[in-house]
This record gives C-alpha cells, structure tokens and sequence, in this order.
C-alpha cells in the first residue's frame, strides 16, 4: 500500500510476493525477492524468465516487418550495384552519429570491389553543426550533395518531418529515403521519400515503437545483409565464410553502438530495447576498434571477457563524452573516430572528446548557478510555480550544447516540467524533458498551434523530450499558452514523486551473492529501472560525513552488528539540508529505501547502499 514519505515523497511498498512469484522462485531456485523484480516486469513464467535472462539474437523482430523496408533496400542495393555516390545525413548526438557509423559500416561491407579491383566507398556522410545548423536536414547541404554526384541520400535519426528538405531532394534529382524514431506530424503526415521508415509512421505494423534512431538504422542495415548475403536453394550458403563473417561478427559488432544510442538516448529500456542493449553490452566486453577502447579507457570504464560495462556506466561516462562533441564542437569527429582503423587517431580523437567532455561541464557549471537562481525564486512564490505548471526558464547567451542537460537538472530538481531556452541575437532555442504521464511534444504542439500567432520555427521531439528554435520576443506567449495548457493536464499526481519499491530485505542480505543477483536482472535503464529495496529500523552509527560540500556518506547497522556504508548524492535532493530539516542524524533509527552498489576497492570492497530516500523509523505514517 501506500505510504507519504517526510519528504514529500510517495513510498509504494512491494505487495505480498504472488503465486507466479513463489513459483518462479522455486523454479529458477532463486530467492524471492529475485522472483518479485521479474515479475514486477511482466516476467511470469520460467520460459519467459529465461528469455529474459539470456537474451538472444533470435529475439530480435524481422526488420523487413518496418513499413518501407523492402523499398529502401531495393533503391541501396541498386545504388550498390550502380556504383552511385550515397549520403548518409545524421545528426550530431550520440544517437545520430552512431547510426551514421553503423549504417556506413554495414553499406560499405556489401559494397563489391570496382572494376579496378579497388574497395573504396560509395558513402559519405554529413553531420550538422549544431550552433550553425541546428537540428534537421538543411537544404543547402542537400544542393553542394547533388552537384558532386550523390544520387541517394539516407537520413538518419532525422528527417520525419523535413518537408522542405525531401521537396529539395525532388527538385535536385535525389533520392531520399528517411529513417527517423521521432513522431510524425500529426497533420502534414510523413515527407515525400521513396522510403520512410519509423515505427511511428501510419500503419506501421512493427511490434515494437520504442526503437532509437541508431536501432532504426540498424534495421536497415540488418535489411541490407540479409538481403546482399541472401541464401540460394542451397543451405550450404549459410556456412560460407562471407555469410559467416556478416552474420556472427558484424551484426553483434554493430549492436554495439546500438546499445550505447539506446542507452544515451533514454528510450525505453523494455522489450526488443532490452534485447539490444544486453546483446551490445556483451560485446562491448571485447571492444577492438581503437578508438572505442581508448574512449572506454579514459572514461574510466574496464571490461574483460565476463564483465562489460553496464548501462549505468554507459549513460553517465560513455555518452557524455560522445555527445561532447555534439555539444561543444563538431560531431563529425566521432564518425570519424568509430570509423578509423588506426589505432594511434582513434586513441587522439578519444582524447579530444574527452577534454571537450570537461568544457562541457564547466560550462554547464556556470550556466546552472544561473538557473538555480531561478529556481530558488520559483520556490519562493508557491502562486507562480503552480500557475506555471510547465516551467520556461531562460538566460541571454547560455551555451546551447548544454540546455538539455540542465533541462534534466531542472526536472529532476523541481519536479516538474521544464524548458531551458538560450537567447541569441534575438533567437531563442530551446530543449524540454518532461515527468512521467505529462506528453511533452503534446504540449509545445498545442502551445504552437492553438491560435495565431504560431511560436516556433522549428520544432519536434517525442513525449520525455522536445528541442525547438523560436524568435525571443515570443518565449513570454510560449509560458502563457503552456501555462493554460498544463492547468488540465497535470495532475497533482504527476508532480509527486513516486519511490516503488521492490522488496523489503535486511543489511545482512546485502552480500556479494547479492550482487551477482542483481548482475543477472541488467540492463537497466529508463522504464526497466533499477531494483529498489527497503531495510527498516537502521541505525546511524556515527555522525554523517559531508563529502564536498554537499553530498554525504553515513554507516549504518542493525542489530545483529551488521553495517553497511551508505552514499547520499545531492543531485536531486540536497542530502545535509534534508537531514536536518527531519532532525536525522547520529543515533536515529530510519528506514531506508535504496539502489545496491559495488565498491571495488580491493580492501573495503563489497555490497553498498546509494541512498533514494530515508524516513525516520518513528514516523506514524510508517506501517
């Protein structure tokens, strides 16, 4: 049932373990609480447990079920065999710039040698500028592509709703096939392509939505290998070294840069995502090309034949370098990067991404004292932030490479949401991450289009997150419109934080054991998260050590002496302020709701807590 936390917080406490739990825990012989994580996730039966468990390449949906398929790979194979220039058009974040480099790899491999017996490419690619560009295909890019010979231009993680741009490939003589993830426009419908591909389009019967654009892209490219590499009447085709080479080694390969797109771009981490993303991270324990391993290496991130990185590890050390290109110069650099077969380029170019990674969060640094300024006014004026709804909070010259994150900062630390625009010479351009049930792109559209004058000049996105450019002088309408929008569509419940709790276990549970556990149920990611556990009646044994200026670590023990280190990071709630403000601290008896971390010092190593919220054990509401 459940339960209103101290602060502010709604606990939903595990229910008694069900009749499928029981079961499956005996029929994997593993605990219960192991048993409830599955079944929480609409995992019931020991096949269904075992698939998800042991994800498979077989688990994969059949590419050609994508409307527009069969056409796309019809017009590649055709620009193959004619030897026809082709122009991959991306987009500058970590989803866009690894479809660019999985969609090259696999066209490249069926690519025949020309008649000089010479393996060159028929693929370029381009990759926006995302402060001289912006996001989306440009139609001056398409015209300098046509006079030098391109015929076929494949846009990836973009294009769904570029009509100026596929009316542009009409005129010059170019062929255009989309492959998108992004929401169509609900009017206009889908551009005039040969091809267009995305789950989301009409009538798309392909099981599953929730695809990024490099998993788009890959299904093309899974299209394109089945189909150059397809089989004769003789079976004894599928044993032939070609055949081999594709299906056992570049496809796991190409997963890889899937995983980290799928990760990165914080699509669902359920079904055929999980599929993906679990398939990457096994072959990311093995990472051959050059400059992957370097970047996996200053990122900090160690793998070996049994353990790669984890999801965790993706998210918040592998793509923020990635993206750091993107957002603080040009994105072209990790094409090249991935692409590159010389070890000593890959390993500079990583180095690059790595340093433009630390620009990018000092940057972030000084344009967030901005923000919480707003914030901390915003809390002060309880009205406003009501008839506000959806917060707008917007600065003159804050650096546009980093307006998404510190929207997710915005989100996460008022709860609600947000969008952090920059001002420019006029111009606005902005970027928008929403709360769970509030339909974000539904929003800025209705803002848009609900009466003259219309706000944006661009503008597009998907439920979590929307990016949009606009004339300054019309933010103030844009918070109006919002304003109104919100006041009937976010729900007190939206703005609540709701903590769900997996199973309530005891500190002396937290073993190695466990962690191995907890290893089998990854990845985890948004919509597939991590388990949360509850231990009641813990004791703070000392007093709470402050680590920088704000976060905490605490030990805490139960009565039969266990004790377990327990981290507090202030990214979210600001761990020293909240304690006092609940009058914890050394001696209190809490009950802590958790995530289970591995600390892998070679001395004080083992099972931790990272802290999600804590109540004193004394609280009435607790039952």
């Amino acid at each position: 049932m459940p339960a209103a936390s101290a602060m502010g917080s709604r606990w939903i406490l595990p229910e008694p373990p069900s009749v499928e739990a029981h079961g499956l825990a005996a029929a994997l012989e593993q605990p219960l609480w192991f048993a409830q994580v599955l079944v929480t996730r609409g995992v019931e039966t020991p096949a269904d447990a075992r698939r998800y468990l042991v994800p498979s390449m077989a688990e994969l949906h059949d590419p050609n079920l994508l409307l527009g398929m069969q056409e796309a790979v019809a017009r590649v194979l055709q620009a193959v065999a004619k030897r026809e220039p082709i122009l991959i058009y991306g987009d500058y974040d970590v989803d866009g710039t690894t479809a660019t480099v999985l969609l090259k790899t696999a066209i490249d491999r069926i690519t025949p040698l020309d008649s000089n017996g010479r393996g060159s490419s028929l693929v370029r690619f381009h990759i926006p500028h995302r402060i001289r560009e912006g996001y989306g295909m440009q139609t001056g890019v398409l015209g300098e592509a046509a006079a030098q010979g391109v015929r076929l231009v494949i846009s990836v993680d973009t294009g769904i709703r570029a009509f100026a741009a596929a009316d542009e490939c009409k005129a010059l003589g170019l062929d255009l096939i989309v492959t998108d993830h992004h929401l169509p426009d609900g009017i206009a419908g889908i551009p005039d392509a040969v091809a267009v591909i995305n789950p989301n389009q009409p009538f798309c019967e392909y099981p599953f939505k929730e695809l990024c654009g490099a998993a788009v892209a890959f299904k093309l490219a899974h299209a394109l290998l089945h189909a150059a590499t397809k089989p004769p009447a003789d079976p004894a085709h599928y044993r032939t070294v070609e055949f081999t080479a594709l299906w056992d080694k570049l496809l796991p390969s190409l997963l890889k840069l899937v995983a980290i797109a799928t990760v990165a771009d914080a699509v669902p981490l359920t079904g055929e995502n999980r599929t993906i993303v679990a398939l990457g991270l096994r072959a990311l324990r093995d990472p051959r090309q050059g400059g992957l391993r370097a970047l996996m290496d200053l990122a900090g991130v160690s793998v070996d034949e049994e353990n790669g990185p984890s999801a965790t590890e993706i998210a918040f050390r592998i793509a923020p370098r990635i993206n750091a290109a993107g957002r603080m110069d040009v994105a072209s650099d990790v094409v090249r990067m991935f692409l590159t077969r010389d070890p000593a380029e890959g390993r500079a170019i990583a180095e690059k991404l790595h340093q433009l990674n630390e620009d990018r969060r000092n940057v972030e640094a000084t344009v967030l004292t901005a923000l919480e300024e707003q914030m901390v006014a915003l809390r002060g004026d309880e009205v406003a932030l009501a008839a506000a709804g959806c917060l707008v909070l917007d600065g003159e010259g804050w650096h546009r490479g980093v307006i998404g994150i510190l929207a997710s900062r915005v989100v996460e630390r008022m709860g609600r949401p947000a969008l952090v625009i920059a001002h420019e010479d006029g111009q606005a351009h902005g970027s928008g991450r929403s709360v769970p049930g509030f339909h974000l792109l539904d929003a800025i559209t209705a803002a848009h289009s609900e009466a003259q004058p219309v706000i944006f000049d661009r503008f597009g996105g998907h439920a979590h997150a929307v990016g949009f450019s606009m004339p300054s002088d019309r933010v103030s309408l844009l918070r109006e419109r919002l304003a109104a929008y919100a006041a009937g569509r976010l729900s007190p419940e939206m703005l609540q934080q709701r903590i769900e709790i997996d199973a309530e276990i005891a500190l002396a549970e937290l073993t190695p054991d466990l962690l191995k556990k907890l290893r089998l149920l990854e990845p985890f990611g948004h919509g597939n998260r991590e388990p949360l556990f509850l231990a009641r009646a813990c004791t703070i044994r000392d007093e709470p050590k402050i680590l920088k200026e704000r976060h905490l670590k605490l030990c805490l023990s139960a009565g039969d002496d266990t004790q377990v280190s327990c981290l507090c990071w202030s990214r979210a709630v600001p761990w020293p302020e909240r304690l006092a403000e609940l009058g914890i601290g050394q001696g209190s008896i809490v009950d802590a709701v958790f995530r289970v971390r591995e600390n892998k010092h070679p001395q004080f190593g083992g099972a931790e807590m990272e802290l999600c919220d804590l109540r004193l054990h004394e609280s009435p509401d607790v039952p």
